[in-house]
């Protein structure tokens, strides 16, 4: 009986998680017949199993919803919002009842008999006569269930597999190092081996993963309970149920993920009658995703209410003490929405039973960094706010990188890895500032940490010359900065266990491991390092002293196919991959692949494709891909300085010099227009170069994509963000409100390349949009 009793509460559990979200969606469209039939089969498969198992006050409950349930299937009562809200009271009372069973603890038997009564007058459960007595039964023994989770069949036949190849691959290898005389077959043999081992651990690890849905099924439910006590109306999107995670890392983020739905719901989106008045719609949009990127699984979280406003977390922080004057001064936009995450720190005006009195979000960060994760934020006053939190795949295996200083080695979380450089290189300088080391990294000023020095070990003292290899980490806070080490030893992924309580209060370290070579290796917390040795502080003030700084994009330079140095915008660079040239084939006029179920065009300098395999840029400028056939990636770095002009339009934009050879920088304009848009526009050099506004300057397709184009042709530009004026002409996005240009004429563009019934211009219709402007202001060539 045991056993079944373990199927039922496994089979109750698994159910109800995704059931609030089926009856919240049911009350929202009482109509789908499909929602009302499966929450009918639960109650009904609950009662049958009650009877079976002999479980009475569970099938009692059970009945009373069956019955409701029907009368609402044969159309004799209407769910309403009380009859919804006495179903969700039976369906938590049964959830109740499922855990005790398996913990042994007592639970109240007088709520029972107010929730079928709740559920017969459609009416919320009454409170409880004045001085009644709980009538509590206690179980006669407590019952104590295994642990269990579901798997498919096909899984376990891999598993089965794989442990059967191991065998064989194990008998090989031990024959071949009997034999001693055959290093080659040895080595094969080695190799089979640790493939059947890396195919069993991804099987072990694919039983230990679920969907996120398991996660995100309790949110339409969260979302309904909040918005019925706050007055507010919020429309809940979710995407991406099906990305599958490490079941013990869903249960790590569950309150943090609930954390910053409470506060999106309560200090975010705002009350219908205020969002009419600033022209939003009266019910607010909250909008949470998951995708897997990589070896981290990215959970966002959009909301759009009035955002978090920096200045104002910045003045309560003041007032609180939190923040010094001469910090404040040196604080970023950026730096000052990352005090939302200071401990005791809340913009609510009044403290209320959800939430502003200070507790939470500095919680959420510390979870989600404790299981090696980071949270991003992104905020417009008044347009919404954006949380993004990066979380590995699992917690028992990570990939990292071991380090050694001294004679000492240390594994470092991969995700927390930027950069790898060699002190002394063409790319880095080491400098001075009073008694702390700084790094210029391709003109990026980085605070330094000598690992050994830090640790304590012995050859890192302050008298030791600054040499070894410097790795850019990113912190959970958002600071950057460089370890100093000896040597960088390998990629490996890594068994993280917990250490020594007495280790891990040192805040610097994240767990041990063990390497293949058998000694214990500690992980370093990033975090815990960046806090500890201070360099928070230190990088403030670096951005402090550039802050006058011209701003140079960082350039991705390549070797093109036909063996010519050229360069493009790193912003635009999404990825760079390999791809088989077979992919690669001439439709409707050009170059095009398909890939990820669409069609990416193929731009060339003109050489042929390689035989066998061609290495693309993917160009993306948000909206459309490009991609670009190269032959290999140089470097990155920062070229400053207008490029000299090609002679023609055409797949260069120009000439910059670097280190002192000419570099050919691509025109991402010409790249992503139609090649019917891209017919040169007529000479013409005029005396004064008339000054266009480009509105929209945060958008990067303005910036990297047309502000180029526009000086390539002879004007000069101007972004909406850079209080030049006036401007004689401005060019602003089809739809948007009229910028702000001095009663300058105004060149609408559009991203459809379809007409729109106006006289807007399609945004890649090069011939076009260069005629409107000669035709409004003249100038341009």
């Amino acid at each position: 009986m045991d056993d079944l009793l373990t199927e039922f509460i496994a089979e109750t559990r698994e159910t109800m998680e995704a059931l609030a979200g089926e009856v919240v969606a049911w009350e929202a469209a009482p109509g789908d017949r499909e929602r009302l039939d499966a929450i009918f089969r639960f109650v009904h498969t609950v009662k049958g199993s009650c009877g079976f198992l002999d479980l009475p006050r569970l099938g009692k409950l059970s009945h009373a919803a069956e019955d409701v349930l029907a009368d609402v299937r044969a159309n004799r009562r209407m769910p309403d919002a009380r009859l919804v809200s006495a179903v969700l009271g039976v369906i938590d009372r049964i959830g109740e009842l499922t855990d005790a069973m398996e913990t042994g603890v007592a639970v109240s038997h007088h709520e029972d008999e107010q929730l079928i009564a709740a559920l017969a007058e459609q009416a919320g459960p009454a409170d409880a006569p004045e001085g009644a007595t709980p009538n509590t039964v206690q179980p006669s023994t407590a019952r104590t269930m295994a642990r269990s989770i579901r798997l498919p069949v096909d899984l376990l036949d891999r598993m089965m597999a794989g442990v059967s190849d191991l065998v064989l691959a194990r008998n090989e290898l031990g024959r071949k190092l009997r034999d001693g005389n055959d290093e080659t077959g040895t080595e094969a043999a080695f190799e089979r081996l640790s493939l059947t081992i890396g195919e069993i651990r991804e099987a072990i690890t694919r039983t230990r993963m679920a969907r996120i849905d398991n996660l995100f099924s309790a949110l339409p439910r969260l979302v309904r309970d909040l918005c019925a006590d706050l007055g507010k109306r919020v429309s809940l999107d979710i995407d991406g149920g099906d990305v599958e995670l490490d079941r013990e890392m869903i249960e790590m983020i569950r309150d943090p993920l609930t954390h910053i739905v409470r506060n999106a719901i309560d200090h975010g989106i705002e009350l219908p009658e205020v969002r009419e008045r600033t022209g939003k719609p009266a019910a607010g949009r909250l909008r949470i995703g998951a995708r897997q990127s990589g070896n981290q699984i990215l959970i966002d979280v959009i909301d759009d209410g009035r955002g978090v406003d920096a200045d104002r977390l910045l003045e309560k922080a003041l007032m609180a003490g939190q923040v010094s004057t001469d910090q404040a001064l040196q604080m970023n936009w950026q730096q000052k929405l990352e005090l939302m995450f200071l401990p005791g720190l809340s913009t609510a005006g009044a403290v209320t039973a959800i939430s502003g009195r200070g507790v939470g979000m500095d919680v959420v960060r510390a979870n989600i960094e404790r299981i090696g994760g980071l949270v991003d934020i992104e905020s417009r006053v008044g347009a919404g706010l954006k949380l993004t939190l990066r979380v590995p795949l699992t917690l028992t295996i990570i990939p990292a990188l071991t380090i050694q200083t001294g004679d000492q080695r240390f594994a470092v979380p991969r995700s927390a890895i930027e950069e790898i450089v060699r002190v002394g290189g063409n790319a880095v300088t080491m400098e001075k500032m009073g008694d702390a080391n700084v790094a210029r990294i391709r003109g990026r000023r980085l605070p330094v940490v000598a690992l050994g020095a830090f640790m304590g070990l012995e050859g890192q003292g302050a008298s030791r010359p600054i040499a070894g290899v410097l790795v850019v980490v990113r912190a959970g806070g958002g600071e950057r900065f460089a370890l100093l080490v000896d040597q960088v030893m390998d990629h490996e992924e890594l068994v993280v266990k917990p250490a020594a309580p007495a280790i891990m209060a040192a805040g610097v370290f994240a767990g041990t491991t063990l390497p293949d070579n058998s000694r214990p290796m500690l992980l370093l917390d990033v975090a815990g390092i960046a806090a500890v040795a201070g360099v928070a502080s230190a990088e403030r003030e670096e951005e402090r002293a550039e802050a006058a700084v011209v701003e140079v994009p960082p350039t991705l330079l390549f070797r093109d196919l036909d063996g010519v140095d050229r360069a493009i915008r790193l912003a635009l660079v999404e990825r760079i991959e390999d791809v088989p040239t077979a992919s690669i084939a001439m439709s409707g006029g050009r170059l095009r692949m398909a890939q990820d179920g669409r069609i990416v065009a193929i731009a060339t300098c003109g050489a042929p494709l390689p035989d066998d395999r061609v290495r693309l840029l993917r160009l993306s400028d948000g909206a459309t891909q490009v991609g670009y056939a190269i032959d290999r990636v140089n470097d990155i770095v920062e070229l400053a300085g207008d490029p000299v002009p090609a002679a023609a339009p055409g797949p260069v934009l120009g000439v910059l010099a670097h280190e002192g050879r000419p570099v050919e920088l691509l025109d991402p304009f010409w790249l992503f227009a139609e090649p019917a848009a891209s017919a040169p526009a007529a000479s013409h050099h005029p005396a004064a170069k008339p000054l266009c506004l480009l509105a929209d300057a945060s958008d990067p397709w303005t910036r990297q994509v047309l502000g180029p184009l526009i000086a390539a042709a002879g004007y000069r530009v101007a972004f909406d963000a850079d209080g030049e004026a006036p401007a004689d002409v401005v060019i602003a996005s089809w739809g948007a409100s009229a910028p702000a240009g001095g009663g300058a004429p105004v060149v609408r563009i559009r991203p459809q390349a379809e007409p729109q019934g106006d006289d807007s211009i399609y945004r890649y219709d090069r011939a076009a949009l260069l005629d409107a402007l000669r035709t409004s202001v003249g100038g341009g060539r």
